[in-house]
């Protein structure tokens, strides 16, 4: 396939639709005579519902239905305990759904939602992560004796906080049932998945749910699985046959029912001798999840293949907890993970008294550490050069300007090449256009645009002859977007069908002609490991007197294949940057332990960093071709840009100050009392 269309700076197609507020979201979605659907949530972290009045909300006028343990429908499964909804008294978490009011306008659902009388029998709980307890350890050669033998040892523990998805748009569900099919239009990053699931939760065949989701307001993981909102909604429909009912979540309720990330305990070592070879690295890791569904971040996971180390372990302990559910959030696994071991990277750097590029290309590994497998491509060394030159990396600091205390900070990136197993795409030929169905999602990423690309590419046409209809169950099976999966697995899919078509009708289809093709297995997956890299460097300011933190600049190098578009390439690794540059700084959960409650439940109080807090943000990719990874020879992007942005920015505090903070986020607390005001540099 030879890239023409790939590759071009197009502008987004879903554009225009989007700044003139004719996109059409869940939320919104048009239909007769809507319901409106609020949640009724637990105020205990765990316990059991004794008593539950509704008659107060029932009198309300204008409410439709009351929907409670008592009276909700029983569903067919109810194996995944997050979406059994309403089929217990039994309480697992503060905020757990226990009923729901339907009624004319969303204010009386809310307002009769409130007059619920509800009483609990309390029981003892436990919401606190801690360190202490079980891991689950893998271990290679001889680790212990490797540190007890190493000229210089890092042995330091890291924290990272309860991170929560904050999209734009909320999650939100307008349901419908009539002649005995459901129809949701769903803020999901899979429509096909949402309808397997949900299928599943009631015992429906799936022709008989429709999904759809033509734009999405960010997900960034939240939206990857159907939470327990989309169940209560699809029951609240179903009291109310024919008439369509909206639920949208409240940003303070997305804080108990739409997933978030665990906080993360980590303790990384590392030994090495005089030149910086790395001898042994271990990295043990606590992480929560709910006791009603487990979900682990798999957090160790990038030390695994980041380094070479001939003695290796890596542990976790999952601590199952009377919490939420945790879920996916961008970059699961390796955006927590990073932030340790390349924190503890730069101290090991200053240890030795060695620049820290020159420590991470020291023990770039030849072939992956863990499997043994060459990589497909590998060119971590080369961001970390380029970005060194780009960024002014001899003149890191640090200095002082005026009352600015000014460093430079270095972190790497990795995230895995994934495809997923499903996916089907039909070009079709008509009026001299070729349209391609899939039911595909774009959440922002630039699916509208790039999709067009890769097939204008693989038919071997103008990229303007092409069109690309997705967000729907109608049109063929498609994955999740989630994991940056999506344009490789769903673009795999579409160069397939492009093939069959070309094959079948050559180069002058009739109207009417049309193919399907689907994503298959790799062949080069068993040969090669795969993971796209980079490198994120960050400059810090801090005042001297005040503690005041701030990032004029970040700047990130990345090696993640053949890039589609250059456009929505950019937008992802910078929007994941700054996510990252918020996690470093701004965000954090604060659950209070007595209550099992996220108290900062709002953008009021749960601070996430916006434009105004990112200065000079910028990201470049190298030249790489990698024939192994798929027919695009993309890596995926939506994920990698939030990786190491963290620790560079943590690691730019310290060349600043001189303070090591090792607990996010960086705050004035854990700054100010290691700040020295007259700081000699």
């Amino acid at each position: 396939m030879t890239p023409r269309a790939i590759g071009m700076d197009l502008a987004r197609r879903d554009g225009p639709a989007k700044v003139t507020g004719t996109a059409t979201y869940a939320a919104e979605t048009a239909v007769d005579r809507p319901a409106y659907c609020h949640p009724v949530q637990a105020t205990i972290a765990r316990g059991r519902v004794t008593r539950l009045d509704t008659a107060a909300a029932e009198a309300l006028p204008g409410v439709l239905a009351v929907l409670t343990e008592a009276n909700a429908e029983r569903l067919a499964s109810t194996e995944d305990g997050e979406l059994a909804v309403l089929q217990s008294p039994e309480v697992a978490f503060r905020g757990q759904l226990i009923g729901c009011v339907v009624a004319e306008t969303s204010e009386t659902a809310r307002q009769a939602a409130d007059l619920v009388e509800v009483a609990y029998a309390e029981e003892d709980h436990e919401t606190e992560l801690t360190a202490e307890g079980e891991y689950d350890a893998e271990t290679t050669g001889n680790v212990e004796a490797a540190f007890a033998e190493a000229d210089v040892v890092v042995d330091q523990t890291y924290t990272t906080a309860m991170y929560h998805n904050n999209p734009m748009e909320p999650h939100a569900t307008t349901a419908l049932w009539q002649d005995g099919t459901l129809t949701l239009w769903e803020s999901t990053q899979g429509v096909h998945p949402t309808r397997s699931t949900v299928a599943e939760v009631f015992g429906l065949d799936t022709e008989r749910i429709r999904v759809v989701c033509p734009y999405v307001g960010g997900g960034f993981g939240s939206k990857g699985l159907p939470h327990a909102n989309v169940v209560l909604a699809a029951m609240a429909a179903r009291a109310l046959p024919g008439r369509p009912v909206k639920l949208t979540v409240t940003r303070p309720q997305m804080f108990s029912l739409t997933g978030y990330r665990t906080p993360t305990i980590q303790r990384a070592r590392l030994a090495a001798d005089r030149t910086g070879r790395l001898s042994a690295l271990a990295f043990d890791v606590a992480e929560q999840t709910s006791k009603v569904k487990e979900f682990a971040e798999q957090s160790g996971k990038p030390s695994r293949t980041m380094y070479a180390a001939p003695n290796r372990r890596v542990a976790h302990r999952l601590a199952a907890l009377d919490v939420p559910v945790t879920s996916w959030m961008r970059a699961p696994g390796e955006c927590p993970g990073m932030f340790g071991p390349e924190v503890a990277m730069d101290e090991l750097a200053d240890a030795l008294g060695m620049d820290p590029i020159e420590l991470r290309i020291r023990n770039d590994p030849a072939e992956d550490p863990e499997s043994g497998k060459p990589f497909s491509s590998r060119h971590l060394a080369g961001c970390l050069r380029t970005g060194a030159e780009r960024f002014g990396w001899a003149e890191r600091g640090p200095r002082r300007e005026g009352r600015w205390l000014v460093g430079r900070g270095v972190a790497a990136s990795v995230y895995p090449v994934n495809r997923m197993p499903e996916s089907t795409a039909v070009i079709r030929f008509s009026g001299g256009r070729y349209t391609v169905d899939i039911g595909a999602a774009d959440l922002g990423t630039g699916t509208w645009t790039t999709l067009p690309q890769i097939a204008a590419d693989a038919l071997g046409v103008p990229v303007d002859r092409v069109e690309v209809r997705i967000g729907d169950t109608d049109y063929p099976n498609a994955s999740v977007a989630g994991g940056s999966s999506g344009m490789i697995t769903w673009g795999s899919a579409v160069v397939d069908a492009a093939r069959a078509f070309r094959e079948k009708f050559g180069d002058q289809p009739g109207d009417g002609d049309e193919a399907e093709g689907s994503v298959s297995e790799n062949p080069d997956s068993e040969r090669f490991a795969m993971s796209a890299f980079g490198a994120q460097f960050a400059e810090a300011r801090v005042h001297a007197d005040t503690g005041e933190v701030r990032v004029p600049r970040m700047h990130g190098v990345f090696a993640v294949g053949r890039v589609i578009n250059p456009r929505t390439t950019r937008s992802q690794l910078t929007g994941g940057m700054l996510m990252g540059l918020s996690m470093a700084l701004h965000e954090q959960s604060v659950l209070d332990p007595r209550f099992g409650h996220v108290v900062n439940h709002d953008l009021a109080e749960y601070h996430v960093a916006a434009n105004a807090d990112a200065g000079q943000l910028t990201a470049e990719w190298l030249d790489e071709h990698d024939p192994h990874v798929n027919a695009m020879g993309a890596k995926g992007v939506g994920e990698i840009g939030i990786v190491g942005a963290a620790a560079a920015v943590v690691n730019a505090v310290h060349r600043a100050t001189g303070v090591r903070v090792r607990d996010l986020p960086v705050t004035l607390d854990k700054l100010l009392p290691g700040l020295s005001p007259e700081r000699a540099l």
